[in-house]
């Protein structure tokens, strides 16, 4: 089964006169609709490219590819299966499995940060999370989130970038939301220390 077959990102059929209008216009005009869900969709999509690729020309790439993929996707869909799909995540989970197949394909991962390029600590206060909110330098968050395993660097962002809850971070992920919890927690936790350690006491003390 292909990574865009999968049930991530679906719903129950509902006959909501409020449902996303998008989806609507999918099953109208496929052409019409897609450029619309791209307008809507590309910016998180290539942030969460960004944020787990660690460069611009890879996220590019890899938000291109999502686009495509989904594109072809719905191709194949019905108008009833095109209803149920919950766009965002959808997209999202099209994104994180390219990605992650893409290491595993390449046998590859982000080449490591040097310590010495690591940011400082905030003097204001501001945790981890609200770093990777804000991400006020990609190049600070960049380099915080390539010292994570894949899995936890893919809940983090899913969850404080794209700002998805725990349930739809599991979902985009594929697993039980306890694990999409431990993993978002486990993240934070080492981006935490990475942080710390990047302060001038904490390089020499290692």
């Amino acid at each position: 089964m292909g990574m865009e077959d999968s049930r991530a990102g679906t719903r129950p059929r509902s006959d909501d006169p409020h449902a996303d209008p998008t989806l609507t216009r999918l099953v109208e005009d496929l052409d019409e609709g897609f450029a619309v869900l791209v307008r809507h969709e590309e910016r998180v999509v290539y942030s969460v490219a960004l944020r787990v690729t660690g460069a611009h020309q890879d996220a590019e790439d890899l938000a291109a590819e999502t686009f495509l993929r989904a594109y072809r996707a719905l191709l194949g869909y019905d108008g009833e299966r095109i209803r149920a799909l919950r766009l965002r995540p959808w997209l999202l989970t099209i994104a994180i499995n390219t990605w992650r197949n893409s290491l595993r394909s390449a046998s590859r991962h982000p080449a490591a940060i040097p310590t010495a390029e690591l940011p400082e600590p905030r003097s204001d206060g501001r945790g981890v999370e609200q770093a990777a909110e804000s991400a006020e330098t990609q190049r600070e968050l960049g380099a915080l989130l390539a010292r994570l395993p894949a899995p936890q660097r893919a809940a983090v962002v899913l969850r404080h970038v794209a700002g998805m809850s725990i349930g739809e971070v599991a979902e985009v992920l594929g697993c039980p939301e306890g694990t999409a919890k431990s993993h978002v927690s486990r993240g934070l936790a080492s981006l935490r220390t990475i942080h710390r350690n990047a302060s001038p006491a904490g390089r020499r003390a290692i």
